[in-house]
Order: C-alpha cells, then sequence, then structure tokens
C-alpha cells in the first residue's frame, strides 16, 4: 500500500471513530469519598488502544508517522488519547477505528481497560 492509501485508511478510521466516540451516551456516575461526592458526567475513566501488527505497510507508516508505538505484547498500538478520561467513548472510538482497518485488509483489534 502506498503512503497516500494509509493516510487515507487513517483519515476514514479516525473519522469513524470521533463519529462513533461523539455518538456515545456515557452513563455519569457519583464518586464518593471523605465526606466529599464528585460527579463525573462522563462514566467509568479508563483507557482504548487499537492494536494493529507492525510487520505491514500500514504498520510501517503508522510507526514512522509516530501515530502508532511497539506494544509490549508484540505488535503496534495507536493510543487514544481524546475524550477525557471516558471509558465509554474511548472504547467506541478504538471499535470503529479497528472495524474501519479491517475493512481495508489490516488485521486490527480493539482493547481498553478500566482505571
Amino acid at each position: 500500500m502506498s503512503n497516500e492509501f494509509n493516510r487515507m485508511i487513517f483519515d476514514v478510521a479516525h473519522q469513524a471513530g470521533h463519529e462513533a466516540a461523539t455518538k456515545v451516551v456515557p452513563e455519569p456516575m457519583m464518586v464518593v469519598g471523605d465526606k466529599q461526592v464528585w460527579h463525573v458526567p462522563e462514566g467509568m475513566c479508563g483507557f482504548a488502544w487499537v492494536g494493529f501488527k507492525g510487520n505491514t505497510s500500514f504498520g510501517r507508516w503508522a510507526l514512522k508517522n509516530k501515530l502508532a508505538r511497539k506494544a509490549y505484547s508484540g505488535g503496534l498500538h495507536l493510543w487514544v488519547s481524546d475524550y477525557e478520561q471516558s471509558y465509554d467513548r474511548k472504547s467506541a472510538y478504538a471499535s470503529a477505528f479497528a472495524q474501519v482497518l479491517r475493512n481495508h485488509g489490516v488485521d486490527a483489534y480493539a482493547d481498553n481497560r478500566l482505571d
């Protein structure tokens, strides 16, 4: 795949991820501790990322352009850094992004964890 094609895949995936993240309505929560109560409108806090192989055209391109980094478990991770700490929004972004990559022949997956 050419650099232009990889850029196009990334841009389409980013747009799909952003649309998915902004459509999600996280369930607000209340955190209680030491005589204080905090309202967290964005729901649970967490992290999300997209994983894919680094030995592919897209992987090499993403690493070269500093859009992904090497993962401890192998391959590459594209970290979802937007959407503050919203687990739901980050997870939706990662899922949509990974789906676009898969639709374009890139073996990708979305993963996440609560904070």
